[in-house]
């Protein structure tokens, strides 16, 4: 995401790093370079214009200190200023309510993301110790109540649903449903349009007046653009939602959306849809956002999603086996699927700082763990212990068990073999208090095959 106007924006700043002091010539180049960025990134011209005002008066104004560079000070004004127009902090769910159940109505246009949102979001707060009920209030689109069963299946959180075309009687009923079994939210996932319509206003005002809701969260695909903000605004003028939700953003090498929306409905951006996956949902932090638009990662993130998906007991079993030099192919496996766990590899090599310029997008694009994992299902629990085993008629065998070549077989086992031999290596330093510096080795040609 974000992956134009960042590097529009890296330029500009190594324009700047040459220069001794922050002056009107070259602030008012980097200005002009700027708001090129933004309008090129889709960014609402508002928003553009009024965001390259603060950042030239604010950088005019300050003194740069003798330990730091116009380029970097910069840097940090945009940074802060792209904060700021983002929302300046996260604004979480208002669920700490004293009525029970909460009540989240979800609306936006059709084919947004809604229901999967929907079904995301559960999860979410099913793994925060909430009990969610959906509801399937989207009574029109046949599919729909369907696809909400399907996910709800999936992530283990009941779905209540009826035969008839009233959304207000399905939400209604829902609510009593969720009272009557212990429920303490309910998601209301309401119908959307191929267009804003008048109908479909009007529903949804009705529910949000008979809901009452804690949160009603307008979900827009931010890959339409500018029509996203448009949108965004008459849905806001009608509902007066809580808070938006961007789904796609990992779609959208622009971002405009995610940079004008907060500003043309002050409303907050409190989730950002990153994949297909249920768990591919992350709270919204403009200033952890804002870092990731510059290039500088997003650690913090990085760390809690690791928290949240990775097994902890398998994670400490793993590194005590490669102390022992143990390390063999089922762990390496169960590592890939932990990865796996966390998201698109994309998505986690932008929060890594500096990872994202070492690794081209389109390698990234390509990265497919499908190979290997299958060359490893196919291997016996004896060959995957002891990869030396592995003779020709067996590597015959593995590549046609697996749909791969005897080649691919050979490659994996070679760059296993390197990355073993890499890990005693460090072991042995580590053990003798040297530090070494490892080559990266990644299984890239297999892993784009």
């Amino acid at each position: 995401m974000f992956d134009s106007l960042s590097d529009k924006l890296e330029a500009t700043f190594t324009k700047l790093a040459g220069q001794a002091t922050i002056n009107e010539v070259n602030i008012g180049i980097a200005m002009r370079d700027i708001k090129r960025a933004l309008l090129g990134a889709d960014v609402n011209y508002k928003v553009a214009k009024k965001f390259v005002e603060e950042v030239r008066e604010k950088a005019l104004g300050q003194d740069v200190v003798k330990s730091v560079s116009p380029a970097q000070m910069i840097v940090k004004i945009v940074s802060d200023e792209l904060t700021e127009i983002m929302g300046g902090e996260n604004k979480p769910l208002n669920l700490n309510v004293k009525k029970i159940p909460a009540v989240v109505m979800v609306a936006g246009l059709q084919g947004s993301g809604k229901t999967t949102f929907c079904a995301k979001l559960a999860k979410r707060l099913k793994k925060n110790g909430k009990q969610p009920l959906l509801v399937a209030a989207d009574v029109y689109r046949p599919a729909a109540v369907e696809q909400l069963k399907t996910l709800g299946g999936q992530i283990d959180v009941p779905v209540f649903s009826i035969e008839e075309q009233n959304a207000l009687k399905a939400a209604q009923e829902g609510l009593e449903s969720a009272r009557q079994n212990g429920n303490d939210v309910v998601i209301v996932d309401t119908a959307g349009r191929l267009q804003v319509d008048e109908s479909m206003m009007a529903e949804a005002e009705t529910l949000k007046h008979e809901l009452k809701p804690e949160e009603l969260l307008f979900v827009v695909d931010a890959m339409i653009g500018q029509e996203a903000v448009n949108t965004a605004r008459v849905f806001n003028e009608r509902l007066d939602f809580d808070g938006v939700v961007l789904t796609k953003l990992d779609g959208d090498a622009r971002g405009g959306s995610a940079l004008s929306i907060k500003q043309v409905v002050d409303k907050p951006i409190k989730f950002m849809s990153v994949g297909e996956k249920v768990d591919d949902l992350d709270v919204f932090y403009p200033d952890r956002m804002a870092q990731r638009i510059l290039g500088m990662g997003d650690i913090v993130s990085f760390v809690e999603k690791a928290q949240e998906t990775l097994d902890l007991e398998k994670t400490r079993k793993m590194q005590s086996r490669l102390m022992k030099n143990e390390f063999d192919l089922d762990d390496f496996f169960d590592q890939l699927q932990q990865l796996k766990k966390m998201g698109s590899i994309q998505g986690l090599v932008e929060m890594v700082p500096g990872l994202n310029k070492m690794i081209p997008k389109q390698d990234l694009d390509n990265l497919d763990f499908k190979p290997i994992e299958a060359i490893i299902s196919s291997m016996t629990k004896q060959e995957r212990a002891t990869p030396e085993i592995i003779n020709g008629s067996r590597r015959q065998r593995i590549a046609s068990g697996s749909g791969t070549r005897v080649q691919d077989v050979n490659m994996l086992l070679k760059q296993f073999k390197e990355m073993k031999k890499m890990m005693s290596s460090v072991t042995k330093m580590t053990k003798s208090g040297r530090k070494i510096l490892p080559q990266n080795l990644p299984l890239e040609k297999l892993l784009k095959r």
